[in-house]
């Protein structure tokens, strides 16, 4: 799966010599629903992993202006799905709504962005639950307010891999049912909501430039 995510070279060439962690474009994202399963648990901590297992992913979106300058100090706030499809701190998780975790706080958590615009997370690649292609939810805020409600996308070839061949995915009796094409917010998001994704001695990298309206 080493190729999954990769944009050609000419692409990424100029992307790094803007300043940019990804060639996705620079440009101002999309606003999409937060979705029903957001909270603060006032947790600033790179890792937010806790106690669940899957397939290390090293998370970096760098949060830029309408010209692609980096806007340091920005809040990022992102939340998921664990491998089997639970959000954490809500009853009723999972695609059989059969998972309690309320009071738990796993796979959430901030990050303030560095000079170059940067917020970085170590986790573990999402779950999917029924209705919804892969996706990590993510909150911009600027000076106490909230500038972009967004999510980042996965691709489906790598999607499919890890949900039938590693544990815990493949674990799971039902095959997920959507994919990014069927997926109304990943549609309306468009290619620059999907991650650059490599693969990585262990686990991988995504990487993703958000534009925001600063003003």
């Amino acid at each position: 799966m080493t190729g999954v995510g990769v944009f050609p070279r000419d692409l990424r060439a100029q992307a790094e010599g803007a300043g940019l962690i990804s060639p996705n474009v620079c440009m101002v994202m999309p606003e999409t629903t937060a979705g029903p399963f957001y909270f603060d648990p006032d947790l600033e901590r790179r890792d937010i992993t806790e106690d669940r297992t899957g397939e290390a992913l090293d998370l970096a979106i760098q949060v830029v202006d309408a010209e692609c300058a980096p806007v340091t100090g920005a809040r990022v706030d992102v939340w998921h799905c664990d491998a089997l499809g639970n959000y954490s701190g809500y009853a009723r998780q999972g695609s059989d709504g059969a998972n309690d975790t309320s009071g738990e706080t796993f796979l959430r958590g901030t990050q303030m962005a560095d000079a170059r615009g940067v917020a970085r997370f170590s986790t573990i690649y999402p779950g999917w639950y029924r209705g919804r292609a892969t996706h990590i939810h993510y909150l911009i805020h600027l000076d106490e307010r909230t500038v972009l409600t967004s999510q980042v996308f996965f691709p489906d070839a790598l999607s499919n891999y890890l949900y039938m061949a590693v544990e815990p995915y493949s674990t799971r009796d039902a095959a997920r049912d959507t994919s990014n094409r069927q997926d109304r917010i990943a549609r309306s998001v468009g290619a620059g909501g999907f991650a650059a994704v490599r693969e990585q001695s262990k686990g991988y990298e995504a990487q993703i430039v958000v534009g925001i309206d600063a003003g």
